[in-house]
């Protein structure tokens, strides 16, 4: 692999990461897979936290007054649960089995919304015990391999929050989820000189790509933004199921 190729993909990664901080939640999810064709898993998940921690602070600037209260109290707390039960049990649950479940979970979600007539799809609200269950598993999930958006979505996506609601919630619970996750991945896998000049580098991608998913984000009408959400939470589950598949 040369070192343009390399680069190519890490900005893009770096890119993908911003992007779903300014507001498109499932395209970052994309990142660990694509710079996992380069480098493992775990160091791709220890060189990103970096870019995640610094592109939210910017996401959180931009959907500062736009987010759902309810849910933030329900998910910030369950998420940050989340870390720490990955953070106990990461030296012996399986990310094939993590990935496989979440995979199976994504699509079915997706499928059961697209064959249900939409009258038969009734809005629903905040729910303390599904988001607590889902809170968790989406904390649990990021820590495991930054895949915390599909339980966020499977719960949150019933509620049919504005896209704006919809993104600055999602922002903000990430927030927290990823802060809490710096001294879990320090302990796990100290950092190196070399992973903090490697992340430094792909800062500016990251910020151009938040700055971007904030404006595609307003530009997008309701309608299409959601089935994007969809889509993206769709292709993301296949990906993981043959993620865990392959490794089998």
């Amino acid at each position: 692999m040369v070192i343009d190729e390399y680069l190519l993909i890490t900005n893009l990664a770096a890119l993908l990461i911003g992007l779903s901080k300014g507001g498109l939640p499932s395209i970052g999810m994309l990142a660990v897979p694509i710079l996992s064709l380069t480098i493992s898993p775990m160091k791709a998940a220890v060189l990103l936290l970096p870019i995640y921690v610094i592109s939210d602070a910017v996401g959180v600037w931009l959907y500062r007054k736009n987010f759902s209260t309810p849910n933030l109290i329900i998910l910030i707390p369950a998420g940050v649960l989340g870390v720490f039960i990955g953070w106990l049990t990461a030296s012996f649950i399986s990310d094939i089995a993590i990935k496989l479940l979440l995979g199976l979970i994504g699509v079915g979600f997706c499928l059961n919304t697209w064959l249900k007539k939409q009258a038969d799809q009734p809005t629903q609200p905040a729910h303390r015990g599904k988001g607590l269950f889902w809170g968790a598993m989406a904390g649990f999930t990021s820590f495991i391999s930054h895949a915390g958006a599909p339980p966020f979505q499977i719960y949150v996506l019933p509620q049919r929050l504005s896209k704006a609601e919809f993104a600055g919630t999602a922002t903000l619970v990430f927030a927290v989820i990823n802060a809490a996750k710096i001294i879990p991945y320090q302990d796990l896998r100290p950092y190196a000189i070399e992973d903090m000049l490697n992340a430094a580098f792909l800062i500016p991608m990251a910020l151009a790509g938040t700055v971007l998913g904030a404006y595609l984000t307003k530009k997008i009408a309701d309608k299409w933004f959601f089935r994007l959400i969809q889509v993206g939470l769709f292709i993301i589950s296949i990906r993981l199921i043959y993620d865990a598949v392959h490794a089998m």
